[in-house]
Parts: structure tokens; C-alpha cells; sequence
């Protein structure tokens, strides 16, 4: 972990040049369990950014944890360091759905961190949620989105359960011994789900995520409206100035890259097309909705008839997806486009 943690305080001055001077709005750590961190390595990290780059004084500062990781005594720790923000991946409050996602928290356990991540001084709290695990009822799901509210979260985000290939759960489905999620279930759970949200105070920004008022996760906000940022670590994406790169994956491979100049396994430069196609997929998706001036003629036409069908409403020169569209954003996307 020393020599990780090392190659990635190495990375962040490579970041800074390459950049020069940036100010940096939010830090997020994340793709794992960052959690399993000490908060002197969240000191490290942060110091090695603020010793290179302005950091917003209020910059929105990140880590996802997951519940097992978490005590007291390391939330008051990680809050000290400047963190000011938790992703709790609490997934769902029925103990049969987390045994079938290979959860190994218990709700109470989710719970009890909130208590413990309210007084250690969090004041922006998110609770992650999946929906649609196989065995999983109508009943568990309202039991799960009942749970999370009654902890007051500032944010919340709920995503379908997405199979991926080679995984334990997708060789159970594959063997017979799981069901495959329905798509009606879903958006039913879906269509609950945005119900108890709005009724809880907390609104759709995005498609797969609702938040109290000001609580939008500005790090996600910057991916989504194409702003530049750099992922640290190994296997971590960046994008700048409409360049994606990727770093190795392997932490021992991205070790010795780093320390030989640069962790980059591979990288592309998106064409005007394909950065206007990723700003229309990715506005369809948010509550402040499509930008129509980026679509063709033709495109616009097709957008009408989602208009027409209800999938769609016109907000001065934004589309904005209603209740119906969300549910299949991704796939008026693709019909739209050209």
C-alpha cells in the first residue's frame, strides 16, 4: 500500500505538469473501497494536491465507503482531513438481497454508520442503492428505499442492477439458478422509487439520482455536463480538453509506470462528432435536460415525436425527459441520433 500510495502522490505532481495551474472545484475517492484507507492516507493525497494545486475552499470533497469499513473513531479521522462528503454503499435493507449481491453488511450496520458520519461532522451524506436483484420483491425494494429515507440522506442514487459478464451472480443466472431482471419490474421499482424520493424532498437531477436542493454531487455534474478532470490510480479514466486517456489496471504495473514517467496505457482524442454525441446522450439524462441546438434537423424531428408521445417536454432550447422518457433515455438516445 506504501508504494501505491506513493505512485500516487507522484501522479498528482505529473498532473500538475502537464495542467500548470488548475483550481481544482472536487476530489472524489472512489472505484473501490477507498474506506479501507487510514485517514493519514486521505491526509497524504489531499496534501499532495493542495501542494501543487488551488483547491476551491469550497470544493466539494468525496470518499465512498462502504458500511463494514466504517467506525467512529475513522469517520471523525477522515472528516479532520477536509473530506466533506459520503457515498455510503448501502445497496438494499433486505438481508436476503444483499446475500445475493455478496454484500456483507448488515442493515443495522448502515444505519449505525449514519449516526456515526452524522456526528463526525458530515453534513452531505449519499446512500447508494440497487434495484432489481434477482429474488428481490416489490415489498423488499419498498422496504429498502424506506430504510435509506428514514436515515434523512442529503442525496441518493439507485441504479438498476447491471449483470456484468464473468461475475458470480451472471454464472448463477447463466446456470438457471437466478432469474434475469424484467424489465417491467424495474420500472416499477423505478417509478416507486421517484415517488418516495420527491415525497422525501429529494429531486431528479440525473436519471439514476435525487438529492436535496444544493446537494447535487458537483463531481458528477462536472462528467456529465464534459468538463475536464484527472482520475489518480490504477485503471483510472481522465479526460481533458477532449482527450480520454486510461492507466494501466494492475496496481504493480501502474506502480512502475508512474515511476518511469507516465501510467498511460491508452488514449484517444474524441472527434467534433463524437463529443456532440456524448453531450446529447449524456443531456437526455439530466433534469436541465437537452440542449436541441446541438441536434441536426432530421435529429430534431425525431425528437419531436417524443415530444408528441410524452417522453419528452420543450423547455425553451432544452429537451427535458418526464417521468415516462427517463425510463428509456438511453433508448431515445440511440433513436434520435443520426
Amino acid at each position: 500500500m506504501g508504494a501505491y500510495l506513493d505512485a500516487v502522490r507522484e501522479e498528482v505532481r505529473l498532473a500538475f505538469r502537464t495542467l500548470g495551474p488548475r483550481r481544482v472545484t472536487t476530489v472524489y475517492f472512489g472505484g473501490g473501497t477507498p474506506s479501507l484507507m487510514a485517514a493519514v492516507d486521505y491526509r497524504d493525497i489531499l496534501d499532495g494536491v493542495r501542494a501543487v494545486f488551488d483547491i476551491d475552499p469550497d470544493a466539494e470533497i468525496t470518499t465512498e465507503a462502504n458500511p463494514e469499513t466504517l467506525s467512529p473513531e475513522h469517520l471523525e479521522q477522515i472528516r479532520e482531513t477536509g473530506v466533506n462528503r459520503l457515498s455510503m454503499g448501502m445497496q438494499s435493507a433486505v438481508p436476503h438481497v444483499l446475500a445475493t449481491l455478496d454484500r456483507v453488511h448488515t442493515p443495522g450496520r448502515v444505519v449505525d454508520a449514519v449516526a456515526w458520519a452524522r456526528a463526525a461532522g458530515f453534513e452531505n451524506l449519499s446512500l447508494d442503492l440497487i434495484y432489481g436483484t434477482p429474488g428481490e420483491s416489490s415489498a423488499d425494494w419498498e422496504t429498502s428505499v424506506e430504510s435509506a429515507l428514514s436515515m434523512a440522506p442529503d442525496h441518493i442514487s439507485a441504479y438498476s442492477l447491471i449483470v456484468e459478464d464473468g461475475t458470480p451472480i451472471a454464472r448463477r443466472m447463466a446456470r438457471g439458478e437466478l432469474p434475469y431482471p424484467d424489465e417491467d419490474d424495474l420500472a416499477d421499482k423505478y417509478c416507486f422509487a421517484d415517488e418516495e424520493f420527491s415525497h422525501a424532498g429529494l429531486g431528479w437531477y440525473e436519471v439514476s439520482n435525487w438529492a436535496k436542493p444544493g446537494f447535487e454531487c458537483r463531481h458528477n455534474l462536472a462528467y456529465w455536463h464534459g468538463d475536464d478532470w484527472w482520475g489518480i490510480g490504477a485503471g483510472a479514466h481522465s479526460f481533458v480538453g477532449g482527450r480520454r486517456w486510461w492507466n494501466y489496471r494492475r496496481p504493480d504495473t501502474y506502480d512502475s509506470a508512474v515511476r518511469e514517467g507516465s501510467p498511460v496505457e491508452g488514449f484517444e482524442t474524441l472527434t467534433p462528432e463524437q463529443a456532440r454525441t456524448e453531450s446529447i446522450m449524456l443531456g437526455i439524462r439530466l433534469a436541465e435536460g437537452l440542449d436541441s441546438r446541438l441536434l441536426t434537423e432530421s435529429e430534431l424531428a425525431r425528437a419531436g415525436q417524443y415530444v408528441t408521445s410524452g417522453h419528452l417536454v420543450r423547455r425553451g432550447d432544452r429537451l427535458v425527459p418526464t417521468l415516462r422518457g427517463r425510463l428509456i433515455a438511453d433508448g431515445i438516445t440511440r433513436e434520435i441520433l443520426d
